[in-house]
């Protein structure tokens, strides 16, 4: 939990920085809200149960659709643009597997109120600057726009209905089961092969060539101010579709190749959702990391952590001195220094042993010579070098070194 909460700290420190604020939904919600528009391998997935009332409840699978229904019963009147993040729980029934899990972890954010150049770019830039506090070295980001495959697939005869079914094999690149799919609903051999094309077109800005009309005009502002921003020129990739279905607009998405075929780690996009719960429709822009699976992927990466362990750990040499020790850490701990005491009664050896143990950077012991003299002796526990400190100056002594 000390990594966990290290990791996830970082990663809020750069929501902070970017002018975000926190907000915090339920875990569970009425299933309406993920039913409307979250795409059918959301639904597959959905954890959804009666409860008491005879109501029907799920579990969140994700955590766009309750910040947007937050934002719709008690933000709307805010200014714009609004700004939030969150981190937490969601669950979904599937296979678990390396990094994948029924109960997992998603930072994300959104940012509610337009849906420009600025503010897409605003949100990727701060999607590629927690993955960098991760201190992942290998990464990459993808950028696409949906509104040029769902285009290309209305063109080619998909119905408007099932759409959502069609980029569902696209997104994870099932083009066997998409076939046949797109067969039966009377689309071309043709128009299929060049809907599989389209998927594949990846590389860097030039690629924009290839999108007509505004779309390819927009891609190439929203680059343009990732640049001005110092992020790094992310990849256009035309077959980035996202596995919800509520995206309209711009899609990205964040890999880290050490972990293999399930590399993705972010991901995130523009759309419009505030108006199937009852709000006027409001664009926004927002995106998830996958907290367990950027954990991992540190990991593969040979990232090291090193838990850090207490300030201090104080012993009494010997049971007279058992209150003075108690005064001390209560001391220490006004200060503001983690720190501990010994409360089994141990000797010295076992005592600096265990403060070995516990990661303590310092041994304060309570000795009765020293006491006199208003004094302890502090033990570095990395070099062993120990020497008399009076107890006014404790403190001070510590901190210096944190």
């Amino acid at each position: 939990m000390e990594k966990r909460r290290f990791y996830e700290n970082k990663l809020r420190q750069v929501a902070l920085t970017f002018g975000f604020r926190e907000v915090e939904t339920p875990i569970f919600e009425d299933a309406e809200l993920f039913i409307l528009r979250s795409g059918p391998n959301v639904l597959k997935e959905l954890y959804a149960f009666k409860d008491k009332g005879d109501r029907d409840i799920a579990l969140r699978p994700e955590m766009t659709a309750p910040a947007i229904r937050m934002f719709v019963n008690n933000m709307s009147n805010d200014p714009k643009p609004i700004k939030i993040f969150y981190f937490g729980q969601c669950f979904r029934y599937e296979r678990p597997q390396s990094g994948r899990y029924r109960e997992f972890f998603q930072f994300g954010a959104e940012l509610i109120g337009s849906a420009t150049p600025e503010t897409d770019a605003e949100v990727i830039a701060m999607a590629a600057s927690m993955i960098k506090a991760f201190g992942l070295k290998e990464y990459r980001v993808r950028i696409g726009h949906i509104g040029v495959l769902r285009q290309r697939i209305a063109d080619a005869g998909v119905p408007a209905d099932r759409a959502a079914e069609v980029l569902q094999k696209l997104d994870k690149k099932l083009y066997d089961e998409a076939r046949p799919l797109m067969e039966d609903m009377g689309v071309s051999s043709a128009d299929i092969d060049g809907i599989f094309d389209l998927t594949e077109t990846v590389g860097g800005p030039e690629v924009l060539s290839k999108v007509p009309g505004d779309v390819g005009d927009y891609l190439r502002k929203v680059v343009s101010f990732l640049e001005a921003m110092g992020v790094e020129t992310p990849e256009i990739d035309l077959g980035v579709v996202r596995g919800l279905d509520y995206y309209t607009g711009m899609v990205f998405e964040a890999e880290a190749p050490a972990l293999g075929a399930e590399k993705q780690i972010c991901g995130g996009g523009s759309y419009t959702l505030s108006e199937l719960f009852g709000g006027e429709k409001v664009f926004s822009t927002g995106f998830a990391v996958g907290f367990d699976r950027i954990l991992l992927a540190a990991e593969k990466e040979g990232q090291a952590y090193e838990p850090r362990g207490i300030d201090a750990y104080v012993l009494p040499v010997s049971d007279d001195m058992r209150l003075k020790a108690a005064e001390v850490v209560a001391m220490l701990r006004h200060e503001g220094i983690s720190s501990d005491v010994d409360i089994m009664g141990r000797k010295m050896g076992k005592a600096l042993k265990y403060a070995s143990a516990v990661r303590a950077r310092f041994a304060v012991i309570v000795g009765s010579k020293e006491m006199e003299e208003g004094a302890v002796t502090l033990r570095d526990m990395s070099s062993g070098e120990q020497r008399t400190v009076p107890v006014e100056s404790l403190p001070a002594e510590i901190k210096k070194t944190q």
